[in-house]
């Protein structure tokens, strides 16, 4: 077995009891049983209505209690695990949550107490359609697995879980449009599907195991284990192309534009703010937790020129490549953006450039070997990524607000929004100043960080990069407000009925942006608690505790058994 050395923070950290262990299965059990809940109900709007709000709220009180109990409050264990049926990992499925995942789930539950309001809110024009709901929190069953699944099958499964539920809201409106959109988002994701289920495949083939802590330890000792893992940069590569599409990078971007524009704006701001993520956290999940410590020779040329990658890490691999594609998505996200014509458009073409702005730290942070700068730079990348969702599901969710007041999210059709609803204009200005970075909001700091993740690795194209990709957030962010918000009222506006409920909840998402920008110390401690735990290998593969080969017929099993795991590390 390799060394596992406790880090500072699990040696001043308490382990998790029983209490904390279980609550790293309350948000997947809430949600199912709201899931199933809601369908019991049958074709009762209001009470669907009732249980989808009940559900929310479990939910996000049960993400809170984990935030506390398990990653902030003082002793915090950082890292707490649940073995289904008790059995041991690598053999039984593991559940684990650590400040990586319990940030990311902390952004689902935010994201989707406000698309559920919403969803509330359109519900008389809906409630015919009784799986609306039900879809609805299967699609948060599918994330919250994803954050919290200590294997890569299990992985694959939610993400399948995720996808099934998306694939439906994406044709929900059933117009020709609406069905060739998830025609293409079908058939990517499931050639998606296909290429991760190869991947896990051959990651198997190659280690003995698909459990992620146990993957980290084998691959830190392969001779240990007699295992061969030059393989693992290839597999590597190929999750990596998964994850980005998921993510939406670029070039893998294309069903984004069309797909955002389909699914109903409430779950577009889901999907933007909460699935989006699962692609970068996978990425950072595996990359720094589970393949960090393997030594591999890697030496890539591409033919024909002498352009590649060298090093004995598959970091390097992970780094070029996503520095690529979170150049290209920056480039092509904010391109596209500055030319569409419509609200949607914009966001949907935003969101691909805003996840390059994730992306690029993140790419710093597998190139060097600096562990201060490795640390900052994923920092960055998970405060950037929370103003993304805050503010991307707020611009989403105005796109519905819009479009049910007027008819209409064409820029030919609108204008003088601003007077005809000072709430939802302002707060359609503050998402947009989030995006751009302006202080004090969530923006700006996500921004500060990036780019200082860039100055301190001393990537001058970074820098040109970021600069160039800011300069149109503001020119696109600054024509939407043009187009949509400023001048004559047309006469949609000027006949427009803004429903005061959907635009308290774009008000209240406008305050929680004022909010983590004004109180920024408390986030920037959990995100960084949150990149300290994606970069403690080590504390992860110790918390889970992975039995040895053999021991599961012997010591191992009585410890899952009598629940006296952890002594034989």
């Amino acid at each position: 077995m390799a060394a596992t050395v406790p880090s500072d923070a699990a040696i001043a950290a308490q382990p998790a009891g029983p209490a904390t262990e279980s609550l790293v299965i309350a948000p997947m059990l809430i949600v199912l049983v709201v899931a199933v809940g809601t369908l019991l109900v049958g074709d009762r709007p209001r009470a669907r209505a009732i249980v989808s709000l009940a559900g929310g709220v479990g939910y996000a009180l049960a993400v809170a209690a984990i935030d506390w109990y398990v990653v902030l409050a003082p002793n915090a264990p950082g890292v707490a695990t649940y073995q289904v049926g008790d059995l041991p990992a690598p053999f039984g499925i593991t559940l684990v949550v650590d400040g990586l995942s319990a940030f990311m789930l902390t952004m689902v539950a935010v994201i989707g107490i406000a698309s559920l309001v919403f969803s509330v809110r359109v519900l008389p024009e809906l409630d015919r359609r009784s799986y609306y709901f039900p879809l609805f929190h299967f699609l948060a069953l599918g994330v919250t697995g994803a954050f919290l699944t200590g294997d890569l099958f299990n992985l694959f499964v939610w993400f399948e879980v995720m996808l099934m539920a998306s694939y439906i809201f994406v044709a929900y409106y059933g117009g020709p449009q609406h069905t060739r959109a998830a025609f293409w988002y079908v058939a990517l994701n499931l050639l998606a599907s296909a290429i991760f289920l190869l991947g896990v495949g051959g990651i198997y083939a190659t280690t003995g195991t698909l459990n992620m802590a146990d993957l980290a330890r084998r691959l830190a000792a392969p001779a240990a284990y007699g295992i061969d893992p030059t393989p693992v940069v290839g597999l590597l590569a190929l999750l990596l192309s998964v994850f980005a599409i998921k993510a939406g990078l670029v070039p893998f971007q294309f069903w984004i534009p069309t797909a955002y524009r389909a699914a109903p704006p409430q779950i577009t701001a889901l999907l933007a703010g909460a699935t989006k993520k699962v692609g970068i956290y996978a990425i950072i999940r595996l990359s720094f937790t589970v393949f960090a410590g393997a030594q591999i020779g890697v030496d890539l040329t591409v033919p024909g020129t002498e352009l590649g990658v060298a090093g004995d890490s598959p970091l390097v691999l992970v780094g070029a490549a996503l520095f690529v594609m979170a150049a290209a998505s920056i480039l092509v996200g904010g391109i596209g953006a500055v030319g569409r014509s419509s609200l949607e458009g914009v966001f949907a073409y935003s969101s691909i450039g805003q996840v390059g702005f994730i992306a690029l730290p993140v790419a710093i942070a597998a190139t060097t070997t600096s562990s201060e700068l490795r640390q900052a730079a994923i920092l960055a990348a998970l405060v950037y990524a929370l103003n993304h969702s805050l503010a991307k599901g707020l611009l989403f969710l105005s796109v519905g607000t819009v479009r049910s007041a007027t008819g209409t999210s064409r820029f030919d059709d609108l204008g003088g929004l601003a007077g005809r609803s000072p709430p939802l204009a302002i707060a359609v200005f503050v998402g947009s100043l989030a995006l751009v970075g302006i202080p004090p909001l969530s923006g700006f700091f996500g921004k500060f960080l990036v780019f200082d993740a860039a100055v301190e690795a001393e990537a001058s194209s970074a820098l040109v990069l970021l600069l160039v990709g800011s300069l149109l957030t503001i020119a696109y962010a600054t024509r939407t407000w043009n187009r949509s918000f400023w001048g004559a009222r047309t006469e949609a506006v000027e006949e427009a009925a803004v429903d005061p409920v959907q635009v308290a909840v774009l008000v209240a998402l406008a305050a929680a942006i004022v909010a983590v920008g004004v109180g920024f110390e408390p986030v920037y401690e959990f995100a960084d608690a949150a990149a300290e735990a994606a970069l403690d290998s080590d504390g992860y593969v110790e918390a889970v505790d992975p039995c040895e080969p053999g021991e599961m017929t012997e010591d191992c099993a009585l410890e899952g058994a009598t629940g006296n795991g952890g002594e034989h590390a």
